[in-house]
């Protein structure tokens, strides 16, 4: 997501004792070795969302929205892989989402929905390590979810359509998921709209289906994906096809934009070919980007496809593809860790600008250190963000991005960018901690640097001695 366009004085969201008597799953098993997978994920700033006992493999949405009565009906089809003996087990869909109906395996489930959770007890238990199939039928009008910095994410109505942004939450306001980053799966869409709109969305466009009054896009991504960077974003769309450093790319691009691909996306293909050299292959079968005005102030990394709800500057979508590889390839295990997206993301900026002649890495790290910044700036630090609230802060940007610059100075290019590649790769299609970054960092180099990312990550004001 992009840096310092967040809003701030959100709240958090309550739940009451007849909930969590609800949705807390049993200490012991059932008969039959069956039990209730949990409702929480364990994540320290967003323990509520996503939920335990499964592995998601695919999703496939089929969803139908009517923009003049802003609803939207579909369904869901969730296959996974039980983790554990399950009697019971849960998914993340917010309450204006009504559901009527779940089923299992072909067989009706009962359910209940309550505060963000849906709990799914199947008709007969699902063994450990089986597959299983959800679909899950729903009809609603989404609206965006706020966070707790005041910020919202989600699903935007818009004059011809809908802006589907929903890094960090927002995913659950249109569909139903396990929402957290580590448990990652492939996608196909197929989202029906009125003739006249189109619909840009994750991966490629494998084919339109269209009826008299009605236009079904159907789109794929086969890459494992964090239910985060979801989106079908829905509008008068010019569809802008290409090829960018040897790989398809489609642009959507509203109509009061021009007709004109803005210039910026002409030089997506320079900036992949600069972050292939520097981080290994681009791990998509497609990129692009979706332009579209919403009411928000920032663009996001949707997984092949960002999205911006103005044109962006060159530095800004070079940002956002960096996390192509930092963000959406490889994944946080968990958002405490985010300085692995952003810091990343912002220092590949930093290397788009070295390319172009601008600044080098170094002076760019100079001008941001010795510049006359507020306290603020250098806190709090990347790996100590205090909360959820402080999840965008400028530090997770800046001052990550200076960690990566001032490790790159002390164990020298070759050691450096071999650990960049060795990131992707080592963990493509998955998740990273910041304590694997730093072992790899550490075998990599040679060196011992746990002192080095203490200081940068965790100690409160200005680095002085690394």
């Amino acid at each position: 997501m992009q840096v310092g366009l967040k809003a701030t004085g959100g709240t958090l969201f309550a739940i009451g004792a007849a909930t969590v008597a609800l949705l807390a799953p049993s200490a012991h098993a059932g008969a039959g070795g069956f039990s209730p997978g949990s409702a929480r994920s364990g994540d320290p700033f967003f323990p509520r969302e996503g939920n335990g006992g499964y592995d998601v493999q695919h999703y496939g949405v089929e969803n139908s929205y009517s923009p003049g009565k802003r609803r939207l009906r579909g369904a869901t089809t969730i296959d996974a892989v039980a983790t554990q003996g399950l009697s019971r087990f849960y998914l993340d869909l917010r309450k204006h989402m009504r559901v009527s109906a779940i089923s299992v395996d072909g067989q009706p489930a009962s359910f209940v929905q309550r505060d963000g959770k849906l709990a799914i007890t199947p008709a007969a238990g699902i063994p450990d390590g089986d597959a299983f199939t959800a679909v899950v039928s729903y009809d609603g009008h989404p609206r965006p979810v706020v966070d707790p910095d005041g910020s919202s994410e989600g699903w935007f109505t818009t004059d011809d359509g809908a802006f589907v942004a929903s890094e960090p939450l927002g995913t659950t306001s249109w569909m139903p998921c396990n929402d957290r980053p580590d448990d990652k799966a492939s996608f196909d869409f197929d989202i029906t709209v009125p003739k006249q709109l189109r619909v840009a969305s994750n991966g490629t466009l494998t084919g339109v289906t269209r009826t008299e009054s009605k236009a079904t896009f159907h789109w794929s991504q086969p890459e494992p994906m964090a239910t985060y960077l979801a989106t079908t974003t829905i509008g008068r769309f010019r569809f802008l096809r290409s090829s960018q450093d040897g790989i398809d790319s489609l642009v959507a691009l509203d109509p009061g934009f021009g007709r004109r691909t803005p210039a910026p996306f002409k030089r997506t293909g320079e900036i992949l070919g600069v972050y292939q050299k520097a981080f290994g292959p681009y791990p998509f079968g497609s990129t692009g980007a979706i332009l579209d005005p919403g009411p928000v102030g920032f663009a996001l990394e949707t997984q092949t496809r960002p999205i911006y709800a103005s044109p962006p500057s060159t530095y800004i979508h070079a940002h956002e593809l960096a996390h192509q590889w930092f963000g959406d390839a490889v994944s946080v295990s968990r958002w405490p860790d985010i300085w692995l997206n952003e810091g990343f993301a912002t220092w590949a900026s930093w290397l788009w600008e070295q390319h172009l002649g601008k600044r080098s890495l170094h002076a760019t790290f100079r001008k941001a250190y010795e510049a006359p910044l507020s306290k603020r700036f250098w806190g709090p630090p990347p790996r100590r963000l205090g909360g959820p609230k402080n999840l965008f802060d400028s530090s997770v940007y800046v001052r990550g991005a200076m960690t990566l610059e001032a490790l790159r100075e002390k164990i020298g290019n070759p050691a450096f960018y071999g650990l960049l590649r060795s990131w992707v790769s080592d963990h493509l299609y998955g998740n990273g901690s910041t304590a694997e970054f730093i072992a790899l960092a550490e075998t990599t180099s040679g060196r011992q640097l746990d002192k080095f990312f203490r200081i940068w990550l965790k100690r409160t004001g200005k680095p002085k001695r690394w």
